[in-house]
């Protein structure tokens, strides 16, 4: 039977063990259980310093951000202006991507439940001004589709994006003041915050990079996003305040102090089920909704979301019946392995959820047809080639455009788990051993591959 109390020796205890245990320099534990947070912290922001994380140290949530956009956008819906069926060029005149078509009828619902198509990591930087997310949707005209709207959910940040943009013309707004006028101060999110000049005024984490299995070392950069990255990629924050965040949502929209922020329908509607996922394991999601990842743990449903910001990973979950919520932040190493290794203990005896373990493939590969899959898939930003080498399906991963300083061209064996499934070794900027590439079909017979839940037609 779940149980709602917090051993906080015991799970300080268990990080600190398996934070060491999977090469993590840093990282901070909140829970919210029996109607109380607990935080916990452990390692060093800095491995060159040398600086002890605390309680209150501020990390790059990643993605993550993209749940407070969408708060934002909802909070909008109930103020009636407007609706998710609200087609996103009648808000944002002139607003254009390559697609026509798209252009014309892709809705605030799509961009929301990332079913839009929209190729979705165009990363573009326009500068420190706060006309940065106009400028980036103006460069979106450009902007192709990974596939046709409405067909299978791909992942995109470009979408969020523009949703960004949405707040800032609907509000009067920056997206940053929109943020801390609208969610953070209502909420008392005092350890929020957007800007790196604003993060200053606290201990903060530093980004860190290695190969897995080793410590890793204080990276080039803190961060290499534009400011235009900030509604899909860049609020900063305390475990606890992203625990305090998801309360509002696990209580129906209202703040501690009773103060409504968010209408309970529209809580509702974010966590709501509007597409399936086919990959099932780069967020170990089966579902999304407006704004959440939804989770299925034998029966027992949750939501919540993942975060990475090159080197920083963030871990957030949601268990609605017993009330519990979990947020874990880290700044390099093997993240996922702790992240999968601590919540499973810890939503176990806390929520008695069975949550599953990382993705990767069995100890003896089985056989596979690499004629069926083998070809070149592109999406914006990324040029996939599959074929193979004495038998063995092999990957050529090629970040293009604005992308391309991110990482060099990749090169690995991979190994099979099914007919459609291929486990890539995690090399370069990620937090887990294995990563899943996914192969489908679109309604038209297109194949695609997922790789990170973005989806790559075949062109070749």
């Amino acid at each position: 039977m779940p149980s709602s109390r917090f051993d906080a020796d015991r799970w300080q205890a268990r990080l600190d063990e398996l934070r060491a245990a999977h090469h993590v320099p840093g990282a901070t534990l909140a829970v919210l259980a029996g109607g109380t947070i607990h935080e916990l912290a452990s390692g060093v922001l800095h491995r060159g310093t040398g600086v002890e994380v605390t309680t209150d140290s501020v990390f790059q949530s990643g993605s993550i951000a993209k749940v407070y956009t969408a708060t934002l956008v909802m909070q909008l819906v109930d103020s009636g202006v407007l609706r998710l069926d609200s087609r996103v060029v009648d808000v944002l005149p002139g607003f254009a991507v390559a697609d026509d078509e798209v252009t014309k009828s892709v809705t605030i619902g799509r961009l929301l439940s990332h079913t839009s198509g929209i190729s979705g990591d165009f990363t573009h930087d326009t500068g420190r001004g706060d006309d940065c997310l106009a400028r980036y949707v103006e460069a979106c005209a450009n902007v192709g589709q990974d596939c046709p709207p409405e067909t299978v959910v791909s992942y995109c940040s470009t979408g969020y994006a523009i949703l960004g943009r949405i707040v800032e013309v609907v509000t009067g707004q920056t997206w940053d003041d929109a943020l801390r006028d609208r969610l953070l101060a209502p909420l008392g999110l005092e350890h929020s915050m957007t800007l790196p000049e604003e993060a200053l005024r606290f201990r903060v984490a530093m980004t860190h990079l290695g190969e897995l299995g080793t410590d890793p070392e204080p990276a080039p950069a803190w961060d290499m996003l534009p400011r235009s990255a900030g509604p899909y990629g860049r609020v900063l924050v305390t475990a606890a305040d992203v625990v305090r965040f998801a309360r509002m949502h696990l209580d129906g929209g209202t703040a501690p102090d009773g103060t409504r922020v968010l209408s309970a329908e529209s809580a509702a509607t974010m966590r709501r089920r509007v597409v399936d996922c086919l990959d099932v394991w780069s967020f170990m999601a089966d579902g999304w909704g407006h704004g959440w990842a939804l989770y299925d743990w034998d029966g027992v449903a949750g939501y919540g979301h993942d975060g990475a910001a090159l080197g920083q990973f963030s871990y957030l979950r949601v268990v609605p019946e017993s009330g519990v919520v979990a947020a874990l932040l880290t700044n390099g190493g093997g993240a996922t392995g702790l992240f999968v290794d601590l919540f499973q203990e810890l939503l176990g005896e806390l929520a008695g959820v069975r949550m599953p373990g990382a993705f990767a493939p069995a100890a003896e590969p089985r056989a596979v047809d690499v004629a069926a899959l083998a070809g070149t898939y592109e999406r914006e930003g990324v040029h996939l080639t599959i074929d193979e080498r004495d038998g063995v399906p092999r990957l050529r991963w090629q970040l293009t455009g604005g992308m391309a300083e991110y990482s060099p061209p990749i090169e690995a064996d991979l190994v099979a788990v099914s007919d459609t499934v291929l486990a890539m070794p995690g090399i370069g900027p990620v937090s887990a051993p294995w990563l899943p590439l996914v192969f489908g079909a679109l309604p038209d017979g297109t194949p695609y591959v997922y790789l990170g839940m973005r989806a790559a037609p075949k062109i070749a």
